[in-house]
């Protein structure tokens, strides 16, 4: 065991006018499985990156271990097999250095050729091609896939390879970045198996079921610190809750007690002045004997605002970490029939690959339909039909006439230039789309940035509250939950459930699919 140690880390960015963090200290234990939560824009990543030594920052942070982080950039136009060999340690590199001190074949030359053979078998180098194999078949990697340039591998095939090779490197804790955006429910359903089956790592996720299958530690960056607790992701949310409401009713508690004693003192030093007042034209004993009653209630008067004082020091300490999570409004609308959509034997080819084929669908109102199936199985083809994109294809598609549609694309890359732009091209109401993203914990100040400068979770909470502000007959979303954080996933699952539109979604967080679907298809 070894610890990863933080003390005092401050660190915050030029642009920013408040710290991400301020005097922070923790320690981690290199053997747990740390899952890694907050809000969207708290300094996940960002920490992430410290820990990379990519920032400078004040404070400390100190390891025994080596960190590697997932994503990363690799050279695409190589094989998977030398790519995947590349990143555990550079076998080309040595092979090509210790060629070369054999064909010089000089006493300093062999000398280098025997410390490089050294670091070539101490990385397993004679064998890492079975262990490569090995390691990417635990992932469902056929191992044909080695033989492929790398950069024809699909998003899903790429996530699993590149996990394969950074476990398979010596002695390094690994950093990992939501590895499930590019994965499909059987995708994340083998990783999460896969990372089950390992240990020393932290995993960023928004992904409730894909944490709790994985990791044994919580890391949570909340309002006002940074915490850590043993256990999943539920046990921590049972635990958060546990606490807020506790805090919440403390608070209620406190804010009736500092308004009885204000009234008390005031009554108090009210009565204490009365008193004192009382000694004018009293006899000379009188006086004092009122002069020491005033001078007792004044004595109580002063306790009382001590105690006062201590019960607002007390309320101060609470609800600091409460997120705020506003119920957010959708308003749909209802359609004259109640049948939306029909579709019967849809086949959909490119070339000669049949990507769908003789798929039958009825959505009727209220339904809240899951499309589901492996990466590349049509789904997002579907619902491209639906909305209008020229698409060839087989079979019949009837949606009823006007028929409207509140669409949010899984591709975010098209967003750029103002938001006042985009609320006017995209005809947009301003002052509920702006309560939207504020409710969904938006930044204001994002809100001056260009679409192109915000984070990939902020361009989804752009598109989100697109859709949210338009009343439709249908809401058609391809993973709209991709890189969303946790409390905003939650805050559309209550929507959804309060409003019940009517949806067709592609989604592969599974809870969501749970708490959501009443209809699911399975391509």
């Amino acid at each position: 065991m070894s610890l990863i140690s933080v003390n005092n880390l401050t660190f915050g960015y030029e642009t920013s006018y408040k710290n991400i963090f301020e005097n922070t200290s923790f320690d981690i234990d290199t053997n747990w499985k740390l899952g890694f939560i907050g809000r969207n824009g708290r300094g996940k990543t960002t920490f992430l990156n410290l820990l990379m030594g990519e920032y400078n920052y004040k404070g400390t942070i100190t390891s025994s271990v080596k960190f590697d982080y997932f994503p990363f950039k690799t050279n695409e136009g190589k094989s998977t097999l030398e790519t995947v060999k590349n990143i555990i340690a550079p076998f080309t590199l040595w092979e090509d250095e210790m060629n070369k001190c054999i064909k010089l074949n000089t006493k300093k030359s062999m000398e280098k050729y025997g410390e490089l053979l050294n670091l070539y078998m101490e990385n397993d180098g004679y064998i890492i091609n079975e262990l490569i194999e090995k390691e990417i078949r635990k992932l469902d990697v056929a191992p044909d896939v080695l033989n492929r340039l790398f950069n024809t591998l699909s998003n899903g095939e790429r996530t699993k390879v590149l996990l394969a090779s950074l476990f398979l490197k010596k002695n390094n804790f690994l950093l990992i970045d939501e590895p499930t955006n590019h994965l499909d429910l059987e995708g994340r359903s083998c990783v999460e198996k896969y990372l089950n089956s390992k240990k020393g790592f932290i995993l960023v996720s928004h992904d409730r079921h894909f944490l709790d299958g994985i990791v044994d530690h919580i890391l949570s960056i909340n309002k006002n610190s940074i915490e850590i607790e043993k256990g999943n992701f539920s046990s921590w949310q049972e635990n958060k809750n546990r606490q807020d409401n506790y805090e919440l009713t403390q608070n209620q508690r406190l804010k009736k007690e500092i308004t009885q004693l204000e009234n008390s003192f005031r009554r108090t030093a009210g009565w204490s002045n009365l008193v004192e007042k009382s000694k004018i034209g009293s006899h000379v004993y009188d006086r004092g004997a009122i002069g020491h009653k005033a001078a007792k209630m004044m004595k109580r008067a002063k306790a009382i605002e001590n105690r006062k004082e201590k019960s607002i020091d007390e309320k101060k300490k609470l609800l600091k970490n409460i997120e705020k999570c506003d119920s957010l409004k959708i308003i749909p609308m209802d359609y004259y029939k109640n049948t939306l959509i029909s579709i019967d034997g849809l086949s959909v080819s490119y070339g000669e690959r049949e990507i769908l084929s003789n798929i039958s669908l009825t959505v009727i109102q209220g339904d809240r339909v899951a499309l589901r199936g492996k990466n590349g199985s049509g789904k997002s083809t579907i619902l491209k039909i639906l909305i209008g994109e020229n698409i060839d294809y087989k079979g019949t598609v009837n949606l009823g006439n006007n028929l409207k549609i509140s669409y949010v694309p899984q591709d975010t890359s098209f967003l750029n230039g103002s938001f006042k732009n985009f609320i006017l091209n995209e005809n947009i109401n301003e002052p509920i789309f702006r309560t939207l993203l504020s409710k969904l914990d938006m930044n204001p100040r994002s809100l001056t940035k260009n679409l192109d400068e915000l984070s990939q979770g902020q361009k989804k909470k752009v598109l989100l509250a697109n859709s949210l502000s338009q009343s439709a007959n249908i809401y058609i979303w391809d993973e709209p939950l991709n890189y969303i954080d946790v409390y905003s996933r939650i805050q559309i699952e209550q929507l959804i459930r309060k409003f019940e539109p009517t949806m067709i979604f592609v989604e592969h967080d599974f809870s969501f699919n749970e708490n959501i679907a009443t209809k699911i298809v399975q391509l």
